[in-house]
């Protein structure tokens, strides 16, 4: 399962707004159907809105015919950065393929072209490495004959893989250590129900969905053990932004004794931000909350507050799985030893 693919020098990416009803196909012709297949959501998901955007500035190359490719492509980068402001995934490709224009620009256009094509396809395959080596570091911590719950949608669709959080569930299945999932429907626009659920019907795993205000109850009814949640931006300090409603999860979950753990490869992490409140958090169309499946459910002249995110506090964390192992507290002392680690 793949949401996105180079071919031929078109874009496909799988409209995930159709999902579950339909599997569609957006051909990308234009860098501009990219950036409007990420604002629509039609392709979501912190790794493959990265991946999606590598692809569409190389598209954007590809397709320019004019006399000055380098600057050129940096106006293109600079319009896909603000199609979505929260997942620092996104920023983590572009930096890549400005570096790669930054650090050629000696070359021809066709042989910028071509690295630019190169560089976006190594973004790509890392990303699928990464969501394999969190899978299998998540499902090591599991417990035998776990029940877990997921918010959103953190699988093959939003990453290139078997997922972050969900590809830890996905891993854990394989392993017998996961008895049963429970997943959030995750309003306002339905991840959890229409494509977490979609996921785990095709991967044969027994689950049961429940709406975002039901997670109190199950969690006082001791019916999950452990939850998984993946993230979009991680601070220094260990501050997660990840869906709206995972902050309340999180909470909950403290005072009712149940581990909380993230799921996020390490080009999640923003290393220039110290705190959450750092973290520019994503302000949707109104119409999103006031309506449903299309239909509006509210009266008019009702407003709507429609963040999309929200930031849980490195301290309601219990642990964080990325693809170079598992982080555990205290978070800032062990993020910035693993930077420094890997240099970053």
């Amino acid at each position: 399962m793949n949401p996105i693919e180079w071919k031929n020098n078109i874009l496909y990416i799988l409209d995930q707004t159709k999902l579950p009803w339909k599997e569609d196909y957006i051909l990308c012709f234009k860098y501009q159907q990219v950036i409007d297949a990420i604002k629509k959501m039609k392709i979501r998901g912190a790794p493959a809105i990265g991946v999606a955007a590598a692809y569409g500035i190389t598209l954007a190359a590809i397709k320019y015919t004019g006399s000055n490719l380098a600057d050129y492509v940096h106006e293109v980068i600079g319009e896909f950065a603000v199609s979505r402001p929260t997942a620092v995934n996104l920023f983590f490709a572009i930096e890549r393929m400005a570096k790669v224009v930054n650090s050629n620009k000696n070359l021809s256009p066709s042989e910028l072209k071509i690295l630019l094509l190169e560089e976006a396809k190594k973004i790509e395959n890392e990303e699928r490495e990464k969501s394999i080596a969190i899978s299998n570091f998540g499902a090591e911590i599991l417990p035998d004959g776990v029940k877990v719950l997921t918010h959103c949608n953190t699988g093959s669709l939003a990453t290139i893989g078997p997922g972050t959080a969900l590809g830890i569930i996905k891993e854990g299945w394989k392993r017998g250590k996961i008895s049963h999932v429970y997943f959030t429907e995750t309003r306002p626009l339905l991840q959890g129900a229409r494509l977490t659920g979609w996921e785990l019907a095709k991967e044969n795993i027994p689950a049961t969905m429940i709406t975002d205000n039901m997670v109190g109850y199950v969690f006082s009814k001791k019916i999950v053990d452990l939850v998984i949640v993946g993230a979009d931006r991680i601070t220094l300090r260990g501050d997660v932004a990840n869906k709206i409603g995972t902050y309340s999860f999180a909470i909950l979950a403290k005072y009712h004794n149940i581990p909380f753990y993230v799921a996020a490869p390490i080009s999640t992490f923003d290393f220039n931000l110290e705190a959450g409140s750092e973290i520019p958090i994503e302000e949707r169309e109104q119409e999103e909350v006031l309506s449903f499946v299309n239909k509006r459910i509210t009266p008019e002249g009702i407003s709507a507050l429609n963040p999309a995110f929200d930031v849980t506090p490195a301290e309601l964390i219990s642990g964080i799985v990325t693809d170079k192992g598992v982080i555990y507290p205290p978070f800032k002392e062990n993020i910035q030893k693993l930077k420094e680690e890997l240099k970053l």
